[in-house]
């Protein structure tokens, strides 16, 4: 402690009171002020009086009178100032003598010296001055007890009790609040020994300033801020107040996370105090004097070391960069063998390798290859980040001896499927390559991972929510340039998943910036999914994909498989011309072989009502996979060619019945509604054309059919209908024939025709002119079988209720379907 200087104000020599007990046997009663400086003030004196009292431990053996302890105090008095006083027992009656040097507020000791570098200087009396004056004292030497090879060996012997007492110290010198330290020792030199390491490693304001005393009864009576007890003192553990330390218990302190409080523990336990000279609350500095040192420090400190180091590299010269370097990277290179010991934390890792960032190409590769080979081999082996380094980043040795002790982790780093592809593998990878670690036997199942990600990252949210990830990674653009290998792989396995998802891989390439044009040849898929959108006319469209694939579908008819899905992409089919002329332009074969027969039937059996070319292709399918469909799409197809023979000379006889009988609901393979609801329109519409077939209306009514009835409702009801009834009086009879036809057949049947005679006929021939009128009636006459008479009956203003009931057949016998 001898020769730490502290700034201070110069002044006059510190004046001194000494306070001595009654002697045993005289008449005075208790202690009392037995020698007083000139300048000290009344209210000092009584404020001192309770500060350097002295009150003996539980010992009554004269023999014992050594080992008393000695009250070695600094306190803080209430007009700022400071009381620095030494309190020994002077026999065995309990008898004692304070010696006290007064430190006006602004002021310190003569030559600046810390307060407990006088523990036990001569310059403590034994006694009081005779003549009860005090003589100046403008020097107080230090204690030789103090010196620093007592203290590094007092440390070493409290090595484990070293950072939890700097950690607490701290604490309390910084925060008024934080409460006391108490420390517990058989002797209170030891406890001065304490106070010592403690201004050592403080601040130097903080070291003046920190208050103390080496020895309590009890510590609740004391208010500086580092109290000093013995085993038989009061206890306060378990005190919220106090930070006890109890140096007599075996009781081993635990690990603390205040890494400046460890550093300090650290650099006292290697005996070298001197690394204190500076400031040593910064701890980037203090770090970084241990570690060039040769101090070993624990990883959450070597993280500090790195990060301070990365942040001053530019006012750092080179040799201290070296030496840090050295001292980061000392001992072997992290290899398999060693992976609990050598490894750094998370935090080192991460700031070693930012300390390498900043070094990396700007000092030597002698100083910089040590870090870059620890900072690769420990993210490695460690599962962190991999480092980017450049060729010239290690020495030939590092580099043999990282590529022989990193291989089989590289190579597992690189199959490891647990991580995303893009991500570590990737990096993994462009490590192997600056080591020379033969990897191509793992080139192409990671392309194949790679194209993987890259096409589920683009694929719209589940949720519907967001947008999906838009491009590719820096780091696999930047794989695929430098990386000839892995970009052919690459590419493979986008144009083979191109050749199963097209749409996917399309959408996950636009905008990519992959850089396909350097692959001159193959990739017919891939090619086609980067194909710029085309002509409006979809045929058109594909044939232009076709032609960029550069491969006939007759040669690879897997090609004509992408361009379709591309070309209907999303849901979409072609209609049902497009597929026909897919179908007789192609041939049955290439669809065949290309798996598109699906495709081409599915347009077919999903087609809307309204595509005119559905039947046709129906009739194309049956001709060309006639040996290939099942019982349910066979039959589905027969329907729908069967909607297309409706209304020509080939539609033969009992439509209904056999519309019906191709829809039955009771079929083991039933129709898709699609394409039932697409026959019910089409049969409709063709028993609306004119006068329909007796016994075909008749099939209908009995048929119970619900979905057959409702569309010939829909139709009856439709615009189509109302035109024709109000411009064509024949047409109108020949409703009024088929609507007023088997009543009471089925109630279904008497609900359809009803509805359509008062909804949509009779507004019709109300709005009639006389020469309409007379027009369905002579149609009507014509047919015979009364239905004139009925017609003009259900015309006749107020006869339509009587009318009715007589058409729906109340009272009669209902005939059920099959009856």
């Amino acid at each position: 402690m001898a020769g730490r200087e502290f700034g201070h104000r110069e002044g006059p020599a510190p004046a001194q009171l000494h306070y001595t007990s009654a002697p045993s046997g005289s008449g005075d009663s208790g202690p009392r002020f037995t020698a007083v400086g000139a300048d000290v003030p009344p209210g000092v004196l009584r404020e001192a009086e309770r500060l350097i009292g002295y009150e003996p431990p539980e010992r009554t053996l004269a023999e014992q009178l050594n080992g008393f302890p000695t009250v070695f105090s600094f306190s803080e008095l209430a007009d700022g100032g400071r009381l620095l006083s030494r309190s020994v027992c002077t026999g065995a009656d309990a008898g004692f003598h304070a010696h006290a040097f007064l430190l006006p507020s602004g002021t310190r000791l003569p030559d600046g010296v810390l307060p407990i570098s006088t523990w036990e200087s001569p310059r403590w009396a034994q006694a009081a001055p005779p003549d009860g004056r005090p003589d100046p004292v403008d020097r107080v030497e230090p204690s030789g007890l103090l010196r620093k090879e007592a203290l590094v060996a007092f440390a070493v012997s409290r090595a484990g009790r070293l950072a939890p007492f700097f950690a607490d110290l701290r604490a309390v010198a910084a925060d008024p609040g934080a409460g006391q330290l108490v420390v517990v020792e058989h002797d209170s030199a030891d406890v001065a020994r304490w106070i010592a390491l403690a201004c050592t490693v403080l601040p130097r304001e903080q070291a003046h300033r920190l208050t103390f005393t080496t020895y309590t009864r009890d510590p609740r009576q004391n208010r500086q801020q580092l109290v000093g007890a013995l085993p038989s003192s009061e206890s306060v553990t378990g005190d919220r107040r106090y930070r006890v330390h109890d140096c007599t218990s075996d009781q081993p302190s635990g690990p603390v996370s205040d890494t400046w409080a460890e550093v300090c523990a650290r650099i006292w336990c290697a005996g070298r105090p001197d690394l204190f000279r500076d400031d040593p609350e910064d701890l980037g500095p203090l770090a970084v004097s241990a570690l060039v040192a040769g101090i070993e420090l624990r990883t959450d400190a070597r993280a500090v070391v790195a990060s301070w180091a990365a942040e001053q590299v530019g006012a750092l010269p080179d040799d201290t960069l070296t030496a840090l370097v050295a001292g980061l990277c000392g001992g072997p290179v992290p290899h398999l063998g060693s992976r609990s010991t050598s490894l750094p934390g998370e935090a080192e890792q991460a700031a070693l390798a930012a300390l390498l960032t900043r070094l990396d190409g700007r000092v030597t590769a002698a100083v910089s290859a040590p870090l870059a080979a620890r900072v690769l081999a420990s993210a490695v082996l460690a599962h962190g980040p991999v480092p980017a380094l450049r060729a010239g980043s290690l020495t030939a040795r590092a580099h043999d001896d990282l590529a022989r002790d990193l291989a089989p982790s590289l190579r597992a780093g690189i199959a490891d499927r647990t991580e995303p592809a893009a991500g570590r593998p990737l990096a993994l990878l462009r490590a192997a390559d600056l080591l020379d670690v033969d990897c191509q036997d793992q080139l192409p199942e990671l392309a194949e991972r790679l194209a993987r990600e890259l096409v589920d990252a683009s694929a719209p949210p589940a949720s519907g929510g967001g947008s999906p990830a838009v491009g590719c990674p820096p780091a696999l653009l930047d794989a695929v340039h430098t990386h000839p290998e892995l970009r052919v792989a690459l590419f493979g396995s986008l144009d083979a998943l191109a050749a199963t998802e097209p749409a996917p891989v399309a959408r996950a390439l636009k905008d990519s910036g992959l850089p396909l044009g350097l692959q001159q040849s193959g990739l017919p898929h891939l090619r086609m999914c980067v194909a710029p959108a085309g002509p409006d006319d979809r045929l058109d469209r594909l044939h232009g994909l076709l032609r960029t694939a550069g491969i006939s579908p007759h040669a690879d008819p897997t090609v004509l498989r992408t361009a379709l899905r591309l070309t209907w992409s999303g849901g979409e089919l072609p209609t049902g011309q497009e597929a026909s002329l897919l179908l007789r332009e192609l041939g049955s074969d290439t669809h065949r072989a290309a798996g598109t027969r699906e495709l081409l039937i599915e347009a077919a059996l999903a087609a809307p009502p309204d595509d005119p070319g559905i039947p046709a292709l129906a009739a194309d399918l049956l001709r060309c996979f006639t040996t290939e469909l099942g019982p349910s799409r066979r039959t589905a197809l027969l329907l729908l060619e069967f909607t297309g023979l409706l209304g020509t000379g080939s539609e033969g006889e009992e439509w209904v019945g056999r519309v019906l009988e191709l829809t039955s609901a009771g079929a083991a393979d039933p129709v898709p509604d699609t394409v039932a609801e697409r026959a019910f329109q089409a049969l409709a519409w063709r028993l609306l054309e004119g006068a329909a077939p007796e016994n075909e209306l008749y099939t209908l009514a009995r048929s119970a059919e619900p979905r057959l009835l409702a569309a010939y409702e829909r139709a009856g009801r439709s615009e189509r209908v109302a035109d024709r009834l109000r411009t064509g009086p024949a047409y109108a009879a020949d409703r009024f024939c088929d609507w007023s036809a088997f009543p009471g057949t089925y109630p279904a049947w008497d609900e359809t025709r009803t509805a359509l005679l008062t909804k949509v006929l009779r507004p019709v021939v109300r709005a009639m002119s006389a020469e309409d009128q007379i027009a369905v009636e002579a149609a009507l006459d014509h047919a015979g079988r009364g239905k004139l008479d009925a017609f003009r009956v259900w015309n006749r203003p107020g006869a339509l209720g009587r009318l009715a009931g007589r058409l729906s057949g109340r009272g009669r016998r209902v005939e059920h379907p099959g009856g």
